[in-house]
């Protein structure tokens, strides 16, 4: 079965934003960023793009598919 991994944690850590901070930026609630961050929810491909355009990253340096 393919898996869906992130670094958001790491990138929010260097960008020194919260989980708040990150989901106010993108326009979704806290829980939201809490579930990508924790892999329990895939997120759309327009909040993948909004979280790599605030990270200043593409994509696939932010999301890994295995």
């Amino acid at each position: 079965m393919a898996q869906m991994n992130n670094r958001i944690k790491v990138f929010r850590a260097e960008f020194d934003l919260t989980q708040e901070d990150l989901a106010s930026k993108c326009g979704v609630t806290r829980q939201t960023i809490i579930a990508v961050e924790k892999n329990k929810y895939i997120p759309s491909l327009e909040l993948a793009f909004k979280i790599a355009l605030i990270f200043k990253q593409p994509i696939e340096k932010i999301f890994k598919y295995s």
